[in-house]
């Protein structure tokens, strides 16, 4: 299949030619379907906290912050492009006729061209807009409102002469405004860390996983912002950046699963999606890691229950892995066998059936590897159909059960019993964990080894007009995170407000407070 030049660029890339060969594989063979046993629901996969719980585990989180080292993990590496879909589509087909503009006017909903015009002056990025369209247009951004020239102002801010919001990352666009001012998501998010992932010394370490393209431009946008956060929360920020890695990339194929080549016959080979960045968070060397995409925020106003729930949530692991510890200490000592099986229910994990058949020597050892393992904590939100991931207890070939995230790609909806379980479905996941990844004794674990990787993707894409197949690698809060101990707990709706397309800015949830 592979000529010597091609084992050359693997090498070169570099990668594995067991996982070349093992991505090839699964594109000819295909994923196994992960088997649901049962949606998990409240009490009975997802923890609920009444109101005297919250303030107890936000204590505990509060007291302990001397004793953890503490980072905020931020996936940041990907384009706004998507989040102009609709703009770059209507920029192509806009000609400027009458015909053109009724068309536009004929769908005024809330994601329409016609409401981003609308409501232009509503979007923080607008004061950055209007000075550069008077700088390169020569006349106000106003007037050529009103004389409709739509192009000509998306052109200011979506091309690389103007803002270049189009090829920009999202975090490091204009979201929310604050009377004359405006923040970036980066800010957003500087700003959370201040109120929720300060160490007891005033610390907060922020890490950006970013496009090698845009590290410099992230770096001079801290650079310039930070000092003025740093005195307005009283906190020292630190913030580091990672890439993801290219020995992390897959490889593309053909539709007949024959290995995709460019025009000049070269292997290609790309981007693995999120779960790629499972090699930059093993490397983080912190105790606790919180973890959020870049577009998940919100304004001051309706950050109280974002800080809360973070705390609260951070609070559980922190108590959770109090009681870890206390089980190995007396599985150690060969005692507290049925406590530790108990806990590691709680943890989301059922054993199978040979677990009642094992002698105790056989089950002091078995539940002293499932508890030794990394820890996450995740929020989730009732479902309001919204698309994306869900949690579920899911049914392993020994017969264990384990809570897992899964995506809908994951599953069979062709067989009718799967799809039963997946609609009963009441919440889903709004990547919102905070992750232990040392154990007692401060030794990290080694990430890699809890992934499961038969659980990732295949989609179609295109090149130079050609399609072609692609592969992501198992989800970072998905089959990444297979292997580990894992609680759900319920947090409110309002801790989830990304942004995907830019129209979403307008919501209430991201204009500034009444």
């Amino acid at each position: 299949m592979f000529t010597e030049s091609d084992l050359k660029q693997i090498e070169q890339h570099p990668l594995d030619i067991k996982d070349v060969d093992y991505q090839v594989d699964k594109f000819k063979n295909g994923f196994p379907p992960t088997k649901l046993a049962k949606a998990a629901t409240a009490d009975k996969g997802i923890m609920l906290v009444a109101d005297k719980e919250a303030t107890d585990y936000i204590s505990y989180y509060e007291n302990n912050l001397g004793k953890i080292d503490l980072v905020k993990f931020v996936p940041a590496s990907g384009a706004a492009t998507r989040m102009f879909k609709t703009l770059f589509a209507f920029l192509n087909d806009y000609a400027g006729s009458e015909a053109d503009y009724e068309k536009m006017k004929s769908d005024q909903s809330s994601g329409s061209v016609f409401t981003f015009f609308k409501k232009l002056e509503n979007f923080a990025f607008y004061e950055d807009l209007k000075n550069t369209f008077k700088q390169i247009a020569g006349e106000p951004l106003e007037e050529a409102h009103v004389k409709r020239k739509f192009t000509e102002i998306l052109d200011v801010l979506l091309q690389e002469k103007g803002l270049d919001y189009g090829s920009l990352p999202k975090g490091l666009l204009q979201f929310h405004q604050y009377g004359e001012n405006s923040r970036t998501p980066v800010e957003e998010h500087i700003v959370e860390g201040a109120q929720y992932a300060q160490d007891a010394d005033g610390n907060v370490k922020i890490h950006f996983t970013v496009s090698p393209d845009h590290q410099a431009k992230f770096e001079k946008h801290v650079a310039e912002v930070k000092s003025a956060y740093e005195s307005e929360y009283g906190v020292k920020v630190s913030v580091s950046y990672s890439i993801q890695k290219p020995s992390t990339d897959t490889i593309a194929v053909d539709m007949q699963n024959e290995p995709f080549r460019n025009e000049d016959g070269s292997l290609l080979f790309r981007p693995a999606g999120h779960g790629a960045l499972l090699e930059n968070l093993n490397e983080i060397d912190a105790d606790v890691v919180f973890l959020k995409n870049i577009d998940n925020v919100v304004p001051d106003h309706l950050k109280d229950e974002t800080i809360k729930y973070k705390k609260v949530i951070a609070g559980i692991l922190l108590k959770y892995a109090d009681r870890i510890n206390g089980a190995l200490d007396s599985l150690q000592s060969g005692a507290g066998i049925s406590e530790a099986a108990g806990l590691l229910a709680e943890l989301g994990y059922e054993p199978g059936r040979s677990f009642n058949e094992m002698g105790d020597s056989e089950r002091v050892q078995f539940l002293k590897e499932k508890l030794h393992r990394p820890f996450r904590v995740c929020g989730m939100v009732k479902s309001d159909g919204d698309p994306g991931g869900g949690p579920f207890w899911v049914m392993a070939e020994d017969g264990s059960k384990s809570l897992q995230v899964v995506e809908t790609a994951q599953i069979d909806l062709t067989d009718e019993e799967q799809k039963s379980v997946f609609n009963e479905a009441t919440h889903f996941n709004p990547v919102d964990v905070v992750c232990l990844l040392k154990d007692k004794n401060g030794e990290k674990f080694d990430l890699l080894k809890y992934r499961d990787p038969d659980t990732g993707f295949i989609t179609q894409k295109s090149k130079d007009g050609k399609d072609l197949k692609a592969q992501e690698l198992p989800g970072l809060w998905n089959g990444a995170m297979a292997d580990w101990n894992t609680i759900f707990v319920e947090v409110p709706p309002i801790t989830f407000n990304p942004v995907k397309s830019v129209n979403d800015l307008l919501k209430l949830e991201h204009q500034g407070a009444e």
